[in-house]
């Protein structure tokens, strides 16, 4: 009799997180599914405009709008995340590509990843300066290159080498960014004292990632950043690198994190979540929960978007609030900004 008690229990907890973390589509698999997400942090709504907060809802609709045309069109789920990547690379709003922040010596230096959940194969880009799109190269690394990971002047040669353009760096300046930059200096000066604790340079972490499962039933997971204000030394977080901002496997789900990336490369947050699904059977909403929990004991910060094979979503993340939104075959889309 025990048993028979256990199982609803269980079918109660799993049903709990699901509810807490996104959105179960077990019933019946959708034509295809995509999840967005713009980035983690201090986003309260007392300190956002009203115009501010429609802005972001927009751009949010706008590129998930872009990535239900190529999956409904019967594009690739690659297609599909190349293209919302792009069109939030090209919003200001966003940290990534145009939107991109200042590094401590007043550049933009830009980092992205994408990745195939049919057969595995990844591309991914660090550290460059004129790509103004970002998501774009790191496909034809992906698809044009026996390599996987290029940076810096290494990997803006191969982009020539591919036809693309470089942009002149004054392309990415915006006076927003600049501005932030030049707070998180005055506030460097005030800081006299050294410490060894780890440091969150920012309250807002604006990473964009999209993963999407087409009609094929194909996964594919892409994360685009301008890293961190006032970071320095050539820093490079979990954005391009795989297994921690970014992963998809159609066997087990297609992940993108925002945060702290530190602290997400040292748990690889996108592969531990894909692991625990495959190794454990875990429901996507309990895993990715699990994730952002152990990124939380390190006294981190963050949120991943995470999507199955099913079409099961899950969004969770430990901060004040993270831009996201999804849309599923056949159903209204779904944008959110704060903590609910």
């Amino acid at each position: 009799m025990a048993q028979f008690r256990l199982f609803p229990t269980l079918a109660l907890v799993f049903s709990l997180l699901l509810g807490c973390t996104g959105k179960s589509t077990s019933k019946k698999k959708p034509d295809y599914a995509l999840v967005i997400h713009g980035g983690a942090g201090t986003i309260l709504k007392k300190n956002m405009s009203e115009e501010e907060e429609k802005a972001y809802r927009d751009a949010l609709e706008a590129a998930l709008q872009t990535g239900e045309e190529v999956l409904a069109s019967g594009g690739s789920s690659v297609d599909a995340v190349v293209a919302v990547i792009t069109l939030m690379e090209d919003s200001p709003l966003f940290n990534a590509g145009k939107g991109a922040v200042f590094t401590h010596e007043g550049k933009n230096e830009l980092d992205a990843s994408l990745m195939n959940g049919k057969d595995l194969n990844v591309g991914a880009i660090a550290g460059v300066t004129r790509i103004k799109n970002p998501i774009q190269l790191a496909r034809k690394v992906m698809e044009n290159s026996e390599h996987v990971f290029f940076a810096r002047d290494g990997a803006e040669a191969f982009a020539l080498e591919q036809g693309m353009e470089l942009m002149d760096p004054s392309y990415f300046y915006t006076d927003r960014r600049w501005q932030g930059l030049q707070r998180a200096l005055e506030k460097e000066k005030s800081q006299k004292s050294a410490t060894t604790e780890p440091q969150i340079p920012d309250s807002k972490f604006g990473t964009v990632g999209c993963v999407a499962l087409d009609k094929n039933g194909n996964l594919a997971a892409g994360t685009s950043t301008g890293g961190m204000t006032n970071k320095r030394f050539g820093r490079i977080g979990d954005s391009p690198i795989i297994g921690a901002g970014t992963y998809a496997n159609n066997n087990s789900c297609a992940v993108s994190a925002t945060g702290h990336g530190e602290f997400f490369i040292r748990n690889m947050v996108a592969y531990d979540i894909a692991a625990m699904m495959s190794y454990q059977s875990m429901p996507v909403a309990q895993a990715a929960e699990a994730a952002i929990e152990k990124v939380g004991k390190m006294n981190a910060t963050g949120g991943v978007i995470v999507l199955d094979g099913n079409g099961n979503i899950a969004m969770p993340f430990n901060t004040e609030g993270m831009y996201r939104g999804y849309i599923i075959a056949g159903e209204k889309p779904v944008i959110k900004i704060y903590k609910e």
